[in-house]
C-alpha cells in the first residue's frame, strides 16, 4: 500500500494526490513488488532502495547512490506489541530516500506510529517540497517516541517489581527478562540512529538552513537523553534481576534446609522403630511398659534433636 502527498508551493496546502508530481511525499506500507515496480519506473530508482527498508534485521544506516543521486536514511523506530497477553518491546526499521529534487519516500514493514502521526496530525504543517525539514521532524519525532516508550516500559518494570515482592511468580519473571530485552533492543538502536543523525550534522548530505539545524540539534539531545534512560533503566533493571535471582536461591536454600531439619527428627522415631522391629532379641522384649519406654524414649529424643537444630538456626 502506498499513498502519495503533495504541498501546493503557493497556498502551502498539504493534499493526498494520486498524480507523480515532483516534490511529491510518497508512503508506503508493507508494499507489494507490483506496488514497488510501479514506483521505482515512475521515479526512477532501484528496487534495492526500497527493499533495504523492508528488512526487519536492517540496521540504522546511510546509503549514497551516487548514480542517480538518491539517499537512503535507515532509522530504527521503538514499538511495542501485545504476544500472548504480554507487551513486548522492539524496534523496526524505516527508509527515508531523498529521490534528486524530486520526491521524498518513507518506506516501512508495518505501520508506524511516527508516519502515522505524521500523516494525521501534522499534516498540516508538513511541506512535502521540503524534505529535509520532513527528515528531521521524523528524526525528532522518533527520538520522542523512544522516551515515551522508555517511561511506560520502566512503570511495567515497577508494576512486576511490585508483584514479584509479594509472590515469586515465574510469569513475572519472564516479564523482567522481557523487558531487560527491550532494553537492550532501544540502547543499541538509539545508538545506532545517534551515527545517523550525527553523520547527516556534519556530512553535508543534505541541505540544512539555521532552523533546520536547530530541529536536528534538539534531535540529537532527545537521542542522547533516551540512551541515557535506557542505560539507566537497563542498569537497574539487571541489579534487580541479580537481587531476584540471590533472593530466589536463597529462599531455596531455607527450605532445603528445613525439609533437611524435619527429615532428620522424623528419621529418629523410624531407626528407633526399626531396632525394636527386628526379629531379633532386643531389650525389654517381655516388658509390659516396653512399648510406652519406646515412644517415650523416641519422643524425647526427638525433642532433643528438634532443640539442637533449632538453636543452630536449621529450623528458621
Amino acid at each position: 500500500m502506498f499513498k502519495m502527498y503533495n504541498t501546493n508551493i503557493e497556498t502551502n496546502i498539504t493534499e493526498e494526490t494520486d498524480k507523480f508530481i515532483r516534490g511529491n511525499w510518497i508512503n508506503m506500507v508493507s508494499p507489494s513488488d507490483e506496488e514497488i515496480k510501479n514506483i521505482c519506473k515512475n521515479v526512477n530508482i532501484k528496487e534495492d532502495f526500497i527493499r533495504y527498508a523492508l528488512d526487519p534485521e536492517e540496521k540504522a544506516r546511510i546509503d549514497i547512490e551516487d548514480d542517480d543521486n538518491t539517499i537512503l536514511f535507515i532509522i530504527d523506530t521503538p514499538i511495542m506489541e501485545i504476544e500472548s497477553g504480554a507487551k513486548v518491546y522492539s524496534t523496526t526499521p524505516i527508509g527515508i530516500i531523498f529521490v534528486r529534487d524530486d520526491y521524498i519516500i518513507t518506506v516501512s514493514l508495518n505501520k508506524n506510529p511516527i508516519l502515522e502521526d505524521l500523516m494525521k496530525k501534522k499534516l498540516k504543517t508538513i511541506i512535502t517540497y521540503k524534505k529535509s525539514r520532513m527528515l528531521l521532524q521524523i528524526f525528532y519525532s522518533n527520538a520522542e517516541m523512544f522516551l515515551n516508550l522508555l517511561k511506560k516500559l520502566n512503570k511495567e518494570t515497577e508494576i512486576a517489581e511490585s508483584v514479584l515482592k509479594s509472590s515469586m511468580k515465574n510469569k513475572e519473571l519472564l516479564k523482567l527478562l522481557n523487558l531487560e530485552k527491550g532494553l537492550v533492543y532501544f540502547t543499541t538502536s538509539l545508538k545506532s540512529n545517534e551515527v545517523v543523525m550525527e553523520k547527516t550534522m556534519r556530512g553535508n548530505l543534505i541541505k540544512l538552513y539555521d532552523e533546520d539545524e536547530d530541529i536536528l540539534e534538539d534531535a540529537i539531545i532527545e537521542n542522547k537523553q533516551a540512551i541515557e534512560m535506557a542505560n539507566i533503566y537497563r542498569d537497574i533493571l539487571t541489579g534487580t534481576m541479580d537481587a531476584y535471582a540471590s533472593i530466589i536461591s536463597n529462599n531455596l536454600n531455607g527450605v532445603m534446609k528445613y525439609l533437611t531439619s524435619i527429615t532428620i527428627i522424623l528419621a529418629i522415631p523410624t531407626m528407633i522403630a526399626s531396632y525394636w522391629g527386628m526379629n531379633v532379641t532386643v531389650p525389654m522384649q517381655g516388658n509390659p511398659f516396653g512399648f510406652l519406654l519406646i515412644v517415650v524414649s523416641s519422643l524425647l529424643i526427638g525433642i532433643i534433636a528438634t532443640l539442637w537444630l533449632k538453636k543452630k538456626g536449621m529450623l528458621d
